[in-house]
């Protein structure tokens, strides 16, 4: 017979070994499917997403801290972007937007948690949604009617260009934007990377261009330069390409606003580059 410390279990035993391996067998099932997120923006990374994101993307909770909710969200994105058209984003303030609502600064915080949060929703209403451009409009077309809608809205909130931006907009409506970009290129051969250079280049150009324009006011005459000075002040033979523009009244333009019309002619020059360049694709 052998001993006890060698036998093999008792009934008892047995029952309970076989009920735990039944539990740690079962377990791993239970606990992948608890790591699968499965399908969404979340899919695979246990990385929190930011503040703003999450709530640009409607994925967390608005105004839960506190015992008194009288705004929303949605009140004091518009306030700061009234406020910032009036006063200058450089002179916005979390206190400022309170005031303007009736308000302490302290209880922003209950829908947002950072003056930077609140300017990245901001940032993406100012934008709102791309124009609805017609499927099977040629690329230029689409591009042009793309780039001169972007142009208009950022002109009417030129004081946003000055804010400084530490990573690219990720907001639902600027994702619209990219995305009705991307489209336009759709039918085209190049691949996905390139299509991608082509709208931000096309984007970087507008940006460039209404922040020239925001900075140069046009109410000031002198603003724009006077050029007969710097016709008489400029040595032809150290600057001849120059004073041969400024004789030509290069820069004087009147058959509209210089800033739409230098606009619309880089617009139009940059497109051709474009034109040649997908036709070699």
């Amino acid at each position: 017979m052998a001993s006890s410390a060698g036998s093999g279990p008792n009934a008892d035993e047995r029952s309970r070994i076989a009920a735990t391996g039944e539990a740690a067998e079962s377990q791993p099932a239970r606990s992948a499917e608890k790591a699968d997120p499965g399908p969404g923006p979340s899919a695979g990374t246990d990385q929190p997403l930011p503040k703003s994101v999450e709530l640009m993307w409607g994925l967390a909770p608005v105004g839960t801290r506190g015992p008194r909710r009288g705004l929303s969200l949605e009140q004091v994105v518009d306030a700061t972007i009234e406020l910032a058209d009036e006063i200058g984003f450089d002179s916005l303030s979390m206190t400022k937007v309170a005031e303007r609502l009736g308000f302490t600064a302290m209880s922003l915080y209950r829908y947002v948690d950072s003056k930077s949060t609140l300017v990245e929703i901001a940032l993406d209403r100012i934008v709102g949604l791309p124009p609805d451009i017609p499927p099977g409009t040629p690329w230029r077309a689409a591009l042009e009617q793309w780039a001169a809608a972007e142009y208009r809205i950022i002109s009417r909130h030129s004081g946003w260009l000055s804010v400084r931006m530490s990573t690219p907009p990720l907001g639902p409506n600027n994702m619209a934007w990219l995305n009705a970009g991307l489209a336009a290129l759709a039918e085209t051969r190049l691949s996905e990377p390139m299509k991608l250079q082509l709208v931000m280049n096309l984007s970087l150009y507008v940006l460039g261009r209404a922040r020239m324009a925001a900075e140069i006011e046009p109410e000031n005459a002198e603003s724009e330069g006077d050029w007969g000075i710097i016709e008489r002040v400029l040595d032809p033979a150290r600057f001849p390409a120059l004073a041969a523009a400024v004789r030509a009244q290069a820069f004087e333009q009147d058959e509209q606003g210089w800033a739409d019309l230098f606009f619309d002619n880089g617009l139009a020059l940059l497109l051709d580059g474009y034109e040649r360049f997908i036709e070699s694709a």
